[in-house]
């Protein structure tokens, strides 16, 4: 009875430690049908510091979860303003070793919405990059 009681206890908790939504995969035969370049052409192409590409991780994941949806009867910006792909990122190295990374949302980005004026929109993330961890946000 103590065990039962005690694995009833734990296992909800157990709930809250599974890992988040994965990015979607295509299917094989999908995915078997693209052709990877032996090396990736030099026009278009943007490096990333691994410093910099965790901090963008960490500060896109709060700021907009992999499988936020918007609420429903969403108007088609609202709609908008939940894709990651609507807001441009910038970085800067801050005191201590931290990132500043700020989304700013770019109507551009929404061709739908281009003429529409949001303001406040983005944030901007202080990232501890060792610690895997946001220390403060400013909306």
């Amino acid at each position: 009875m103590k065990r039962t009681l005690l694995l009833l206890m734990v296992l909800p908790g157990c709930a809250l430690f599974r890992p988040g939504p994965r990015p979607v995969q295509a299917p094989p035969e999908e995915a078997a049908r693209v052709v990877f370049p032996r090396d990736l052409p030099a026009q278009g192409l943007h490096e990333l510091s691994g410093t910099l590409a965790a901090a963008i991780a960490l500060a896109t994941e709060d700021f907009r979860p992999l499988g936020a949806k918007p609420h429903r009867g969403a108007t088609p910006l609202e709609q908008c303003l939940y894709r990651r792909e609507a807001f441009n990122v910038s970085t800067a190295p801050g005191p201590g070793g931290i990132m500043f990374v700020r989304f700013s949302f770019s109507p551009s980005n929404c061709a739908e919405h281009e003429r529409e004026i949001v303001l406040d929109m983005g944030a901007t993330y202080a990232v501890d990059v060792p610690g895997a961890r946001i220390l403060a946000v400013q909306r």
